[in-house]
Parts: C-alpha cells; structure tokens; sequence
C-alpha cells in the first residue's frame, strides 16, 4: 500500500517530558498523554481543533486495542497510524471517484447544452435563409 500525501501544515513544537514542569499557558499547547506517554506539543491551531483530533486518536488507539488485542504501546501506535493512513486512503479515493462522476455528469450536461444551442441556431439559420 503506497501512501502519497502531503504532510499537514501545522507545525508542531514538542516539548520533552522534562519541560513540563512548567505549566504552558499559550492557547495552543496540548498535553498529550497516550499509551503512557506524556508530553505536549505546541501548534498553530484552534485549541478546541487540536482537542478534538487528540480526543479522535484516543478512540482510535482504544479501538485498535480492542480489535487486536494488542497491549504493547508502541504496536498499538504504529498499528492506529496504519489504520488512520488506511482510512485516509479510503476517503481520498471516494473524494476521486464522487470528483470523476460529477466531471463525467458536466461534460455530458455541457454536451447536451451544446446540442440544444447546435439545434437552436439551426432553426435560426433556417428561418432566416428558408
């Protein structure tokens, strides 16, 4: 399975566990805290955004735990990361294919229109050179 997209253009600062000693009090700073690790990172994101991603890995990391029954934390990210790359994938290909369709469904529509306005002149050119 070949995966060709661009990173996303959040940047992303993350500070060692060692730095949280003091509490960050930026608006984009989220603790991050997983298959026991910890650490925050830094973004230029809405904080509620960067809330909410975390929030939709942590399901994520829970609902690979559950289909694998994986325990060690570092499959079990790896394995949410192929997961998410994969559903990603999916998702990209049916944005494609919903693209393609709606090109093929314009060109015929525009086909079409060309035909009435081929028709119309026509008619035209026949009314006025009987």
């Amino acid at each position: 399975m070949a995966v060709n997209m661009p990173l996303p253009e959040t940047e992303f600062e993350i500070s060692p566990p060692e730095a949280q000693a003091e509490p960050k009090t930026g608006p984009h700073d989220l603790l991050i805290n997983v298959l026991g690790a910890n650490f925050s990172i830094t973004a230029s994101e809405d904080p509620a955004y960067l809330d909410e991603v975390l929030a939709q890995y942590q399901v994520a990391v829970v609902n690979t735990q559950g289909i694998s029954g994986m325990k060690d934390p570092l499959k079990v990210a790896i394995l949410t990361g192929f997961l998410l790359c994969d559903e990603i994938n999916k998702i990209k290909t049916q944005v494609e294919e919903k693209q393609a369709q709606d090109d093929q469904q314009r060109a015929a529509e525009a086909q079409e229109l060309n035909r009435i306005v081929q028709n119309i002149m026509a008619r035209i050119d026949q009314m006025f050179h009987g």
